[in-house]
């Protein structure tokens, strides 16, 4: 894909968790080990790895999808932001998401698909499997918004 990426990946947590959790800033924040700040509404601003990621949600698809403007501070000067859409899928296990992002800045790509691995997916796994299943969805009615 010219400009973007596509990746997935399976955590043991139910959809409506996880949906929930992308657009809570405590629940993102618990998820990713880093302090993330969320409005969750359309046309919300967000923040992630503190202030490292920014952009405005522009559709939301209930526990289906997410799409937002998005771009980090690497970005170039002048750089348009680029499009991230979440899907979420219940599958065997717990919850496929699957990121398809689009109009990164040219040669982004490579990095910008280390960093959804390094910074999401896995510390998520980790969160999810330090705290279990229904540890995480009774603890999430405590940190969710």
């Amino acid at each position: 894909m010219k400009n973007g990426l596509e990746v997935s990946a399976v955590f043991p947590a139910s959809v409506e968790m996880l949906y929930t959790a992308w657009l809570s800033s405590r629940g993102h924040s618990a998820l990713t080990g880093s302090k993330a700040e969320v409005d969750h509404q359309i046309g919300g601003k967000f923040t992630a790895w503190d202030g490292y990621i920014s952009g405005t949600t522009v559709e939301l698809e209930n526990f289906k999808r997410i799409v937002q403007k998005w771009r980090s501070t690497d970005f170039p000067e002048g750089s348009p932001d680029s499009r991230l859409e979440v899907r979420f899928e219940e599958v065997e296990g717990g919850t496929e998401i699957t990121l398809i992002h689009t109009g990164l800045p040219e040669g982004t790509e490579d990095e910008t698909l280390k960093g959804w691995k390094d910074y999401y997916f896995k510390p998520m796994k980790k969160f999810l499997a330090k705290h279990g299943k229904e540890k995480w969805e009774k603890a999430f009615k405590i940190i969710g918004e």
